[in-house]
């Protein structure tokens, strides 16, 4: 087979990986059994926290053009269109659960909730609240310092997300959940680490 030939083969086989690391847990989250005795609000928290955890995974093969067909101005377009329903998906699944159980919700943001994945949550969480105000600034900031600064948040976020969704007993199911997570820190590290390398060979260091 010519190189030629094997790219759109190899493309198809990137966009299956891709769709079933991503789609696979929220399908297992949405027909999870547990879903029958909990009420609308709760449902529709869980199932944002899970979406943005599946969007945290395409985020670094979006920015680093790991995607077929997305390069290009269209690339950073979707990057910060993706960003922006993240921060959506994280504020509606902090509200969807405080609205269900507000004590827990007050605990956690408070950081003395007995419970250790929320202590991870509530990080997650306000290092993509900063990472979002940043964003809406970002004219103003130095290129170099908001790359560092965004590189930074970007790893708090990754980390912190997936030590909170491990840590829950919940819809998502452990092996789904486990994939997607082990999927979301290597392409986040991979790019991240190239980020950091180009970085010190541009500057000589």
């Amino acid at each position: 087979m010519t190189r030629r030939a094997a790219e759109p083969l190899a493309r198809a086989t990137l966009w299956l990986v891709v769709a079933a690391v991503a789609l696979v847990p929220l399908g297992v989250a949405v027909a999870s059994p547990l879903q029958a005795s909990r009420d609308a609000l709760w449902i529709t928290g869980g199932l944002a926290g899970v979406l943005a955890l599946v969007l945290l995974f395409l985020q670094p093969l979006l920015i680093d053009g790991l995607l077929p067909f997305v390069r290009g101005l269209a690339q950073r377009r979707w990057h910060r269109w993706i960003g922006l329903a993240l921060t959506g998906l994280v504020m509606l699944h902090v509200g969807g659960l405080y609205l269900t159980s507000p004590e827990d919700i007050v605990d956690a943001l408070l950081l003395v909730s007995p419970t250790p994945f929320a202590v991870y949550g509530v990080i997650g969480f306000w290092a993509v609240i900063v990472t979002a105000c940043l964003a809406a600034f970002r004219r103003r900031l130095r290129p170099r310092l908001w790359q560092v600064v965004h590189s930074v948040l970007a790893a708090t976020i990754v980390v912190a997300s997936v030590v909170h969704a491990v840590l829950i007993e919940g819809v998502m199911g452990d092996m789904s959940k486990l994939v997607l997570s082990v999927f979301t820190v290597v392409a986040a590290g991979a790019v991240l680490l190239k980020t950091v390398l180009g970085r010190r060979l541009a500057t000589g260091r």
